[in-house]
């Protein structure tokens, strides 16, 4: 079918494809058709002479069109609906059935309108996010608020975004707090909160207080613009599925062609052998097979994944095996404080104002989750006096001539601190020992703690029928535990890099199609090895770079339920197929019987390409989530050795 969609530049900044209305010349030529239709119907036009001047009429002005395009599909060896529509038009005319001839011309434009009206559908999804960015930035520049159009910003721009207003790039706050609707960009329902230091992204919404954004991000290169690109790319490139549809329609038409001279042969009946040419084609397979790969793509987009093309959604569409990488991926990838452990007369709160003031002026992971601790309960911390740090041991520091000791047991065993009253608490937790005045205090237990959805996705993916591994260089007993608490299939602790790729390639070898999760450098191999390799958005830019399918989010779920989308997309192309053969093997057998005529066959061809359309264009609808996002901030405790540090971007720095 004709697709009268152009490409021109988006405001200087995104190019997307112009979807334009349909256009009032195709109405008047439809009008027209009708009118020579109903006035041949009717026999008006053999009011001059024998010649049905009403039906010529209507099939010259109705069908130039579908000659033009039937002529360059001929020219590029293309066999689409106009093509064989052209060749059944020029073969009833022939027979003197030019009443016939103008009816399938109607059909045909009617058709191609109501197609081009569905895959407009699919094509405006680009525009309306395109809409979603402002035009206009405010920006300061050299200590002076100036408004500029947001093509002209630089990365490194200080960005100032009141309330109300679309933020026009990435980066992170560097003045003020607000609360951001960010639905456009990770789905999530809820808005989140933004401080000095939190990510922010393109297109989403400030709600409450002004902010200042500085931009590291901005055009194509923001996680709004990425969403862009995923849906343009997957529009212009075709997947396998597609060039199987292409060459599946091409041996319709030559089985068409086939039977149509057999027909003619067998029963010398001119009008059935029209008929057998009419009824069959693969339109619906050539034209609903991008469209739901367009389709799929866009939702997913909206779901909050990147894929990278429909090559790679067809191969998720197919995927058996997920293997999982553990910190970042599965946890948060940060340490976090899952219990405070006193000891004697000690408070709770003591222990940990005491850790924190000592850690205070420290760089360290751990030291970073004790001091959050220590904000989230209120109040201010003082500035030790002194301070020292031994790396792998611990830090001493002096407030108000009184010494404070955080660290390892053995580290405060050295300053002969008296540890006797600890009480080791079960699981895998990295404990830090307090001691206050040569006195020991209590341990703070902190963890690197499972995302809150991770069960429920792992869960969610058995339940699809994949198999789950883990795959993680962390310790043994710290995968163990993981893998358990999962429910995952298989775990396999303490790999490097190369012997990640070693299990994934051995994996791919023996026939099995693997996606591969992952978010660190030390991923990307493996990204790169398994069938479809798929990224957290926080994770480092290599692995995104790498990875075939980018979770904006970080939101596990998401990776869930692009899957499904994969899943249903290649559901309903197979549906297309079936349906296809399905319809031509009956439409041909009932055409050569004599139980089709012209008109009719060009019926059930014109129909049943838009019933395939139709279903294809299914996938533009954006459905329910797959489940219910549990709230954000609960999770299951779980330590790492290697912690890695959150950048003021959220995002793993290695």
């Amino acid at each position: 079918m004709t697709r009268r969609a152009d490409h021109s530049p988006d405001r200087e900044r995104l190019e997307t494809v112009a979807v334009h209305p349909v256009e009032p010349m195709d109405l008047l030529r439809i009008g027209f058709v009708a009118l020579c239709g109903l006035g041949s119907l009717l026999e008006i036009g053999r009011a001059f002479g024998r010649i049905d001047v009403a039906a010529v009429a209507g099939v010259v002005v109705g069908g130039y069109p579908i000659a033009e395009e039937a002529f360059s599909a001929l020219a590029g060896r293309r066999m689409t609906m106009e093509l064989s529509m052209a060749i059944a038009i020029v073969a009833a005319c022939a027979i003197g059935e030019v009443s016939t001839a103008v009816v399938i011309v109607l059909f045909v434009l009617v058709a191609e309108v109501l197609e081009h009206m569905t895959v407009s559908r699919g094509r405006r999804a680009i525009a309306e996010l395109v809409n979603l960015l402002p035009e206009i930035a405010t920006v300061d520049r050299n200590g002076a608020l100036r408004e500029v159009r947001v093509a002209e910003l630089e990365v490194g721009d200080t960005v100032v975004v009141k309330p109300g207003a679309r933020l026009p790039v990435d980066g992170f706050v560097v003045s003020g707090r607000s609360s951001v609707d960010q639905s456009s960009v990770t789905g999530e329902s809820m808005p989140a909160e933004k401080i000095p230091g939190a990510a922010v992204f393109a297109g989403t919404i400030n709600q409450t207080g002004a902010l200042e954004v500085r931009a590291t991000r901005i055009g194509r290169a923001t996680a709004f613009g990425k969403i862009i690109e995923s849906v343009e790319h997957a529009e212009q490139s075709r997947a396998p599925i597609q060039r199987i549809a292409d060459k599946l329609a091409a041996y319709l038409v030559y089985f068409a062609l086939g039977s149509a001279g057999l027909t003619f042969i067998v029963t010398h009946d001119i009008r059935s052998t029209i008929s057998v040419i009419i009824v069959a084609g693969a339109c619906g397979i050539a034209a609903g097979t991008p469209l739901a790969i367009l389709g799929a793509v866009g939702l997913a987009a909206r779901k909050g994944a990147i894929i990278k093309g429909g090559r790679h959604l067809e191969i998720l569409g197919h995927v058996d095996t997920v293997i999982l990488d553990k910190t970042g991926t599965l946890t948060l990838g940060a340490p976090t404080v899952v219990a405070v452990r006193p000891c004697g007369a000690t408070t709770s709160r003591t222990l940990i104002e005491r850790a924190a003031i000592a850690e205070r002026p420290s760089e360290h992971p751990l030291a970073r989750a004790i001091l959050e601790k220590a904000r989230a309960l209120g109040g201010e911390l003082l500035v030790p006096d002194e301070f020292q740090s031994t790396p792998g041991g611990g830090v001493v520091a002096k407030v108000d001539g009184v010494e404070i000791v955080v660290g390892s047991a053995a580290f405060l065993a050295e300053r002969r601190i008296d540890t006797r009253a600890h009480r080791p608490a079960p699981g895998h937790d990295s404990e830090v020992f307090v001691a206050d005045a040569q006195r020991f205090i209590g341990t703070v237990a902190v963890a690197d703690v499972l995302r809150p959805e991770a069960i429920q996705a792992v869960d969610a993916l058995r339940a699809m029928g994949m198999q789950t591994m883990l795959l993680t260089g962390d310790a043994e007993g710290i995968a163990r535990t993981v893998g358990a608490r999962l429910g995952v299939g298989e775990v396999a602790a303490e790999l490097l890099p190369d012997e990640k790729l070693a299990r994934v390639r051995a994996l791919v070898c023996e026939g099995k199609v693997v996606a591969m999760v992952g978010d660190g450098i030390n991923d990307a191999p493996a990204l790169a090895q398994a069938s479809v390799g798929i990224a957290m958005g926080s994770g480092t830019a290599l692995a995104r770079e790498t990875a075939d399918v980018v979770l904006l989010g970080d939101d596990l779920l998401t990776l869930v339920e692009t899957f499904r989308i994969a899943r249903r997309c290649r559901r309903i192309i197979a549906q297309n197929f079936r349906g296809t053969l399905f319809v031509d093997g009956a439409g041909v057998l009932l055409a050569a019987y004599g139980l089709l005529n012209p008109l009719l066959a060009a019926f059930v061809h014109v129909a049943s390409e838009l019933v395939f359309v139709l279903n294809s264009a299914r996938l533009l609808h954006a459905g329910p989530s797959v489940s219910a996002r549990p709230s954000r901030g609960t999770g299951s405790p779980m330590r790492t050795d290697c912690p890695k540090v959150r950048d003021s971007m959220g995002a793993a720095s290695s």
